[in-house]
């Protein structure tokens, strides 16, 4: 104990110097905070086109640049395969 009486003294968290990321996701995410998946699903449902841009960003890896965009990415995936499934299956029963 190298420290005054009475002096305050850092507290150094072990992490901190083996992960200097260690608060690399402590950034709010993108787009109201909530992610670019999750608001890419949100707005689908006003414009459908948006689950196919977040499908395209979830097959193209981008939750590697911020991991907590995984699963809104992958919602918007789902998403946009229930709407090609149902466009599909709408336009077979108007065609036959």
């Amino acid at each position: 104990m190298d420290h005054k009486k009475g002096e305050y003294v850092p507290i150094r968290d072990a992490g901190d110097v083996e992960n200097p990321q260690l608060g690399m996701y402590d950034k709010p995410l993108p787009c109201f905070g909530c992610g670019i998946g999750w608001f890419s699903l949100l707005l689908g449902f006003l414009c459908p086109l948006m689950w196919y841009y977040a499908t395209i960003l979830y097959f193209g890896n981008y939750y590697h640049k911020d991991p907590r965009e995984r699963s809104g990415l992958a919602a918007s995936a789902i998403a946009a395969l229930i709407c090609t499934v149902t466009v599909i299956i709408v336009v077979a029963v108007i065609l036959l």
